[in-house]
């Protein structure tokens, strides 16, 4: 009897198993990029079965940018994954049906880089010289506003078109005097030009959107609101536990991504701590949106990209799925 009562328990208990794998959600997320340090969080939050634990069967699927991360979830293709805000704005002027729903970048990633060799010492010098980066760049888009906050006139500089992996040669070259980049790789300007590196942030000039965020499709938002916050409340957790302890999430990143090198990883990750740091991170909570500065940032998407279709944006992102209580503190 004894025997038959312990048999019966280990049944109910893979059935138990079994129902809780059955009724787990399949969710695909696409990065913005391949992956990297700044996607760290998400792998050690998978690999320590967190996401799981909370009925989601996470797939996650590499990217090529946030063109294309914002109009996949804007389309449904992916439920949810993440791009840079500024350029998911855009797509959801042309009709992408995404909204926001965690912040990674509580600062603005774009920034300005030129060789102090050149006699370039702050951004007002870029006058009479080239910029080179990809039209599309969104750095070169907003560089009104960039030449507003500076008190330059915006046409006072010329741009050139180069490719984003030919950015470093051309400077290097001096076949450009000024380019743009992403901050989470300022390490590898900083390698390659060292003492000769000169660079400027962009909200150190007083233009900070924010920038990589998780964004969900507006669709599935509305039929699984569950799901979505459970995402989230798995990935801030994961986010403020790696900013403490980096080293067992680029433990989990290398693990699911082979070519990846642990110094450069734990580089970029460092950067992305210093672009999670902010008013909004650090008094509101990690991932939240400030209104008042999702309210500028539509102003200046609207302004320097023309959309296509405007937009209410308090119904284009929210922080109803946040812990206010997971505050940044690495």
């Amino acid at each position: 009897m004894k025997i038959h009562k312990i048999i019966l328990a280990a049944l109910c208990g893979v059935m138990l198993s079994a129902g809780t794998a059955q009724a787990a959600e399949k969710v695909s997320f696409i990065l913005n990029w391949v992956a990297g340090g700044d996607h760290a969080p998400v792998y050690w939050a998978k690999a320590q079965g967190w996401y799981r634990d909370a009925g989601i069967d996470l797939n996650i699927e590499q990217g090529k940018g946030s063109t294309l991360s914002s109009q996949r979830v804007g389309i449904g293709k992916n439920q949810l994954g993440i791009a840079d805000l500024g350029t998911a704005l855009v797509n959801k002027g042309k009709g992408a049906d995404l909204v926001a729903v965690f912040n990674i970048y509580a600062n603005s990633p774009y920034g300005f880089y030129w060789k102090k060799s050149s006699g370039i010492k702050s951004i007002k010098d870029f006058a009479g010289k080239k910029i080179g980066n990809p039209p599309w760049d969104a750095a070169r888009q907003m560089w009104p506003a960039f030449a507003k906050a500076s008190g330059m006139a915006p046409d006072s500089v010329t741009w050139v078109n180069i490719k984003p992996n030919a950015k470093i040669a051309a400077l290097k070259s001096d076949a450009i005097a000024v380019t743009t980049s992403f901050y989470n790789i300022h390490f590898i300007f900083q390698k390659v030009f060292g003492d000769d590196m000169g660079f400027v942030a962009g909200k150190d000039i007083g233009v900070n959107p924010y920038g990589n965020s998780v964004i969900a499709n507006g669709k599935y938002l509305k039929a699984n609101p569950g799901v979505v916050k459970n995402f989230v409340k798995v990935t801030q957790k994961a986010y403020a536990a790696c900013a403490k302890n980096a080293d067992p999430c680029i433990d989990a990143l290398l693990a699911a991504n082979s070519g990846l090198k642990r110094g450069s990883s734990l580089a970029n990750w460092a950067l992305v701590k210093e672009l999670m740091d902010a008013d909004s991170s650090r008094n509101g909570a990690i991932g939240y949106f400030d209104p008042a500065r999702m309210d500028a940032d539509y102003k200046l998407i609207e302004t320097y990209f023309k959309l296509k279709a405007p937009f209410d944006i308090k119904q284009t992102y929210t922080n109803d799925f946040l812990d206010m209580s997971v505050k940044f503190s690495g």
